[in-house]
């Protein structure tokens, strides 16, 4: 995610494995490197409880193939959650036996492993940053039950929940005018401006707004209300203020609040690819920070590509204020220009110019993720208004490391075409 991975360093004597910077000064021929901090667990090491790993971006390195982190993006979003890795396999077109062989061979762990490890590191941020019960950071953190969430916690933190609570420091906790305040970590340098200055100009009118620094949105639980706001933290980390109806699985809205604003990659090696460039590399050098923009929604970042490459600006975004207007559910008293939620695809199927899109969602013809990136573009670009920069861009923002939302040819700059198109428009 910035310009140099996160590497975790595991010392065989202690049984500890250690983020950068620790200060801890163990004998090299002792210590053993793991990429992730999930890899150092399923190979019997636990969390050093002064670094304490699991508050840094544990972002997976844009090295590993584009298959396995196709795979990654889909744990994030919560495939995983009731479903095994047959069914993560298969919404990628392979075998789940070879799914994990290729999950071990570049990241040191199964698919479940990663999965579970996300959601036990979550939870540890959860019981130091909040004030949620047992219990509720159980089920905010996606475990299906207390047994299993205790069960993961003692395997992975070598301790039971309530002891790693009274472990936090006082520093942790975080507290706001209502709401849940979480750090989203990221690894510097991060331009934060550059990415709220994206949000801004392509917020839907209702549905987002930017003011003073700070990006908010309604958002759907279950078909209840919330309002996310995401905002300037410290050095190392953005703060999100959650207003949820109920805090259940959670770790999904963090996670997806995190893809949104860029935070879930690592994209060294696309930074060290594009620097060798003579039209990106000058632009990457004086920007090292820009991130590749994600989606909240990704029917609504479909619609809102359509939209916006069909029309000129300020006719899109009244377009786009009245599809929310006529058929969004509408949400008041929030204040910041936010009215209401955006409408699914059943809801616009007879709406122009996105009804061919909206037909093709709402009958399950097209599945809006990242499973098959180039699959994805090809069918988008059947449909009827959809142009191939509209398509391109819903890849892009749906986690596609090789999309061109913009003209011309670029395919020397392939396979790392979207970091590249960020930096191209900015320019």
């Amino acid at each position: 995610m910035g310009l140099g991975m996160t590497t975790y360093s595991a010392v065989r004597t202690t049984g500890i494995y250690c983020r950068p910077g620790c200060g801890a000064k163990p004998l090299a021929e002792n210590v053993q490197t793991f990429e992730l901090a999930a890899a150092a667990e399923a190979a019997g090491f636990r969390a050093c409880l002064r670094c304490r790993p699991y508050r840094v971006a544990g972002t997976v390195a844009d090295e590993a193939p584009e298959l396995v982190c196709r795979a990654v993006q889909l744990i994030i979003a919560g495939v995983m959650d009731a479903a095994g890795e047959e069914v993560l396999a298969a919404r990628i077109g392979v075998s789940a036996r070879h799914l994990r062989r290729m999950f071990h061979e570049h990241l040191g762990v199964t698919p479940d492993q990663f999965a579970r490890s996300r959601r036990a590191h979550f939870a540890r941020r959860l019981l130091d940053d909040s004030e949620l019960g047992i219990a509720e950071v159980a089920f905010a953190s996606g475990f299906g039950s207390l047994r299993q969430f205790n069960r993961a916690m003692r395997e992975i933190f070598r301790a039971a929940p309530k002891e790693l609570r009274d472990r936090r420091r006082k520093t942790d906790r975080l507290t706001a005018d209502g709401g849940l305040v979480l750090r989203l970590p990221y690894t510097a340098p991060y331009d934060w401006e550059a990415m709220i200055a994206f949000l801004a100009a392509n917020a839907i009118p209702g549905v987002e707004s930017v003011e003073g620094g700070v990006y908010r949105r309604t958002i759907t639980l279950d078909g209840e209300p919330g309002l996310l706001e995401i905002g300037p933290g410290g050095p190392d980390h953005l703060l999100l203020q959650a207003h949820l109806p109920f805090w259940e699985g959670v770790i999904h809205v963090v996670d997806r609040a995190a893809c949104l604003v860029g935070l879930e990659k690592d994209l060294t090696t696309a930074r060290q690819f594009l620097g060798g460039d003579p039209q990106i590399g000058p632009l990457l050098a004086a920007r090292p920070g820009l991130q590749v923009p994600g989606a909240w929604g990704p029917f609504e970042v479909a619609v809102q590509a359509v939209v916006r490459n069909s029309l000129p600006s300020a006719e899109a975004d009244d377009v786009l204020r009245k599809i929310v207007e006529v058929h969004g559910v509408a949400v008041p008293g929030l204040g910041y220009g936010l009215t209401h939620l955006f409408p699914g695809p059943e809801a616009l199927t007879g709406v122009e110019p996105v009804a061919a899109l909206a037909r093709e969602v709402a009958e399950g013809n097209i599945v809006l993720d990242c499973g098959r990136p180039e699959e994805l573009a090809r069918v988008l670009e059947q449909v009827p208004g959809v142009s191939r920069k509209a398509a391109q861009l819903v890849v892009m923002r749906l986690g596609g490391r090789d999309a061109w939302p913009l003209d011309g040819d670029a395919e020397h700059l392939s396979p790392w075409r979207s970091l590249a198109a960020v930096y191209a428009s900015a320019s």
